[in-house]
């Protein structure tokens, strides 16, 4: 049952993502683009997609377990630190160089997208490389 669940959650957000045009690059960098050609379309989607997620997040913080009976994981900090501002600048960055992020590059992969190849290959060498650095920092030798 959580697979199938899990299978329609991420049908229902790929369709999603399709609908409001976040798969298509140059919509995305036009939202981006201030100073030129904005397009505001993409801030109605974000203002919709946190207003549908209010009520179930407020919904979830109460709760101790899932709907399919897993342990509730939400996220417990919520200090600013410098990873966190490093993490958003570098997401935002390549947000802003790609036009896509990596909800829509699966759903553009799955469309064959070259591009989407190239993007998911370099965000899974980025998560690499955030393992790799994470195991030197919290190694007896490498968290001086």
């Amino acid at each position: 049952m959580k697979r199938i669940s899990g299978f329609i959650a991420g049908v229902l957000f790929g369709m999603g993502l399709l609908l409001s045009g976040m798969t298509n690059p140059a919509k995305v960098l036009g939202f981006l683009d201030l100073a030129g050609q904005w397009d505001p379309s993409l801030a109605l989607v974000m203002v919709g997609a946190i207003g549908a997620a209010l009520l179930p997040m407020t919904w979830a913080r109460r709760r101790t377990s899932a709907l399919l009976g897993g342990t509730m994981q939400l996220p417990a900090r919520r200090d600013i630190d410098r990873r966190l501002v490093g993490g958003s600048l570098v997401f935002g960055v390549g947000w802003g160089l790609a036009g896509v992020c990596p909800g829509p590059a699966l759903v553009l992969l799955v469309g064959g997208y070259w591009q989407a190849w190239l993007f998911v290959a370099a965000m899974l060498a980025g998560m690499g490389l955030f393992n790799a650095l994470e195991a030197i920092r919290s190694s007896p030798q490498g968290g001086r």
